[in-house]
């Protein structure tokens, strides 16, 4: 820090210049982030809240009453109107409060969490900080959580079950129905993770997805994250409970604060989240989000055309707006660095390796025919150059010992 300070002109040509070196939502071209640019309403709202704190909720009665018409909103979307929650920073907070509450609720010696393969890495860091065991869930041949391996997992030491309502890597919906009726009858705590999928699914009716939220006896909390399909300013998330008595488990006494008890991770919590989510559920309501969500899919399902025309293989066929692929010809790396020449940022997936689109609002038709273009590009260069040849043979082992994909 310097001794004196600059003017805002001098400092504001200097942010423009770190500014400068980031992607932008915008621009189309980052297709790996669930993530996208924030709607204007949301800004607007946000920073009119900017100075509350609903860590010390008493002082801004007004932002706590948005906050409980947000939670009202989102539950009676979810299946029950009558939950409680808070509005934090994002799934992972929202995942760490699930788990912590499941075992709060269910005291036993070593606890353990079931989560599929599938399951976010939020949930590492949650069994990391609250001391519980992951047991890991098989999938099916089509990427869901397979329910005979959660069976056989279960034991007297289950605190938890985490199933997926789009997944992060493929956006593919477990058979949440089937959790519930397992978890009623063992009595053990599931989790939703619908983190992604929770502001899509209720709003696609065409698609007639199964059941996923508090509809289902067995579900005691739900991850949603207005800050993806939501189109919140970002960091925004948040977590549901079916009932008091989990959030109350999570509680730690604040003496000192306005409000007696707390139960988010955090302490100070800004207020302006919350009030950007109240403004654009209210603005865009139901008819407004099921646009949004139905345009993505329509874009979703016109790039996953696309990609087996250029002659890449689809992973499967997509259920939410997410398109992972892979080619027998080239090996991912190789196709990812391309990409990247060409200025697309993308995401790989580890199980099974491929490359990920999400197909969020920011990205529209002309930039996937864009993006198209130059997949079909690197598809004819590698046919055209009839990989392998000797030397391509030799970068394509090199690399493949590198990824592992070579074994």
């Amino acid at each position: 820090m310097d001794k004196k300070g600059i003017t805002w002109q001098e400092i504001s040509e200097k942010l423009k210049r770190f500014k400068r070196a980031d992607m932008t939502y915008k621009s189309g071209r980052i297709l790996g982030s669930m993530c996208t640019c924030p709607h204007e309403i949301g800004l607007k709202a946000y920073y009119m809240f900017l100075e509350s704190n609903l860590g010390d909720s008493g002082l801004f009665e007004g932002t706590k009453k948005l906050e409980k018409e947000v939670i009202e909103m989102l539950g009676d979307l979810l299946g029950k109107k009558d939950v409680c929650g808070h509005i934090i920073t994002g799934g992972t907070e929202a995942n760490i409060m699930a788990m912590r509450a499941a075992r709060n609720s269910n005291k036993v010696k070593d606890p353990e969490i079931i989560v599929p393969k599938s399951a976010h890495f939020s949930f590492e860091k949650a069994a990391d900080m609250l001391n519980l065991r992951i047991r890991e869930a098989e999938l099916d041949d089509d990427y869901r959580i397979d329910i005979k391996s959660v069976k056989e997992l279960i034991s007297s030491k289950t605190v938890a079950v985490v199933g997926i309502a789009g997944t992060t890597e493929l956006g593919v919906i477990d058979p949440i129905e089937k959790l519930s009726n397992l978890c009623v009858a063992k009595n053990i705590y599931l989790h939703v993770d619908a983190a992604f999928g929770g502001f899509s699914i209720p709003f696609l009716k065409e698609k007639r997805f199964p059941k996923f939220d508090f509809s289902l006896e067995g579900v005691s909390s739900i991850t949603i994250d207005p800050h993806k399909m939501g189109l919140a300013p970002i960091p925004t998330g948040c977590i549901l409970f079916r009932d008091r008595s989990f959030l109350k488990s999570i509680s730690t006494e604040t003496p000192y604060l306005t409000e007696k008890e707390q139960s988010t991770i955090v302490g100070t919590r800004s207020g302006a989240s919350a009030a950007a989510t109240w403004a654009l559920l209210k603005y865009f309501g139901r008819d407004g989000y099921a646009k949004i969500a139905e345009g993505c899919m329509e874009v979703t399902e016109f790039l996953a055309e696309g990609i087996e025309k250029s002659g890449f293989k689809l992973i499967r066929k997509p259920e939410l707006n997410i398109v992972a692929f892979k080619s027998d010809k080239i090996i991912i790396d190789e196709i990812v660095s391309q990409l990247e020449d060409k200025g697309w940022a993308v995401s790989v997936t580890a199980y099974p390796k491929a490359i990920r689109i999400v197909v969020m609002p920011h990205v529209k038709m002309e930039h996937v025919k864009e993006f198209l273009d130059d997949l079909e590009e690197i598809h004819s260069k590698h046919v055209l150059d009839g990989l392998p040849q000797e030397n391509e043979k030799n970068t394509y082992l090199k690399l493949a010992d590198k990824t592992g994909q070579g074994k």
